[in-house]
Order: structure tokens, then C-alpha cells, then sequence
């Protein structure tokens, strides 16, 4: 018998191999995706970016604390200042010896105690001594009716305010405290007047 030699038989490449060898396959590389999804974020982030609104635009903080209202027991004060609602200011007796300059004068004062163990309020208003009670009620402060010497007084700033500051706090509007140093006290009236105090050392 002869033995006839044997065709070798091409080997069969199928058509998903043919694509495999010209297209390698290639995975991308770590960079690569980071890169592409950095970019996807941040084209979403431009069109969502809320509006900034610079410091300077913001409204001023009021440092004056209504909160702190309830603070005022057992402390003194000395008005420093007061504005008139259309922002003029008033001329404030400041001369503790109450001579001397246009805003001598010993100063407007205004005291709150708890010693006898109610609300008590006095002071100084700038020509006569007065006295009576205050509350605190829900942080707002309010005088109950006030008790006033009556002495008669020389023109001045003192004598000038002392109507006006008397009829001021049974016409308070609103109060608030100043916590950073120098600690103040500010009353609004109902009418706009503004009084700023300082508090003075107890005595």
C-alpha cells in the first residue's frame, strides 16, 4: 500500500479574529479615565455654579444683641450719644463736676438693680433725679411709671434732654446690648431717636 503524503490544510481564521488582529484590543489607562471624567464634571459644574456674593455686598452685622437684654440687672449706665431719627445728634451732657463746656453738665444716667428683689430702675436726667421699675419680660426692657424730683434747673444740654429722655423710656421701641468691649446699651424709641449708653463702673 503507498502512502500518498497528506495536504497540509490551511489553518481557518475566523472573522472576529481578523478583526481582534487589526484592531489590538487596548484598555485605557487610569490617567486617561481620570481625565475624561474631571472633564465631564466640570462641564456640569458650569452650569449649575450658584451666584457668589462678595463680603462687601453683605448687609453689616448689628452688633447690638436683643438677646442680651436680659443681662441689664445689676448694672450702671452713662448716655453717650443720641440721634435723632433723621440722623442729627443731640448735644449729651458729659462734665462729671457739671461745669465747664457747652456739654457740661453731669451726665445722663440710668441704673437697674435687684437688690430688694424686684426690678427697680433710677438715675440722673440731666436736671432732676428719678426713680421706678423696669421688666424684662420676653427680653424686651420696659419702665413702669417714673418718679422724678423737681428741682429747677439752668439751660443746658442736660435740662434739655431731661423731657425728651424721660418721655423716651416709656416709648421704647426696641433694645439691644453690645457684647464685645466697650459693652453699650442702645434704645430705639417709637419715634426713631436712637440712645446709645456705655456703661459706667458700678459705684
Amino acid at each position: 500500500m503507498s502512502m500518498q503524503p497528506s495536504r497540509s490544510q490551511p489553518a481557518r481564521v475566523s472573522a472576529r479574529s481578523r478583526v481582534h488582529a487589526a484592531f489590538p484590543r487596548s484598555r485605557p489607562s487610569l490617567a486617561a479615565v481620570v481625565s475624561i471624567v474631571t472633564l465631564a464634571f466640570g462641564a456640569a459644574l458650569a452650569g449649575c455654579t450658584m451666584p457668589t456674593h462678595p463680603d462687601s455686598a453683605a448687609p453689616p452685622t448689628d452688633p447690638y444683641n436683643p438677646a442680651a437684654t436680659q443681662l441689664l440687672d445689676d448694672t450702671q449706665w452713662q448716655l453717650t450719644s443720641w440721634a435723632n431719627a433723621d440722623g442729627k445728634t443731640r448735644p449729651v451732657p458729659s462734665n462729671p463736676a457739671g461745669a465747664g463746656d457747652s456739654a457740661g453738665g453731669a451726665p445722663i444716667t440710668l441704673n437697674f438693680s435687684t437688690q430688694s428683689g424686684q426690678r427697680k430702675a433710677n438715675g440722673f436726667s440731666g436736671c432732676n433725679r428719678f426713680t421706678g421699675t423696669y421688666d424684662l419680660a420676653g427680653g424686651e426692657l420696659a419702665f413702669g411709671p417714673l418718679a422724678s424730683t423737681r428741682m429747677a434747673c439752668a439751660p443746658g444740654p442736660g435740662s434739655a434732654l431731661e423731657q425728651p429722655f424721660l418721655q423716651g423710656l416709656a416709648d421704647i421701641e426696641k433694645t439691644g446690648v453690645q457684647m464685645q468691649p466697650p459693652q453699650q446699651l442702645q434704645i430705639t424709641l417709637k419715634n426713631g431717636d436712637v440712645m446709645t449708653f456705655t456703661q459706667a463702673a458700678k459705684p
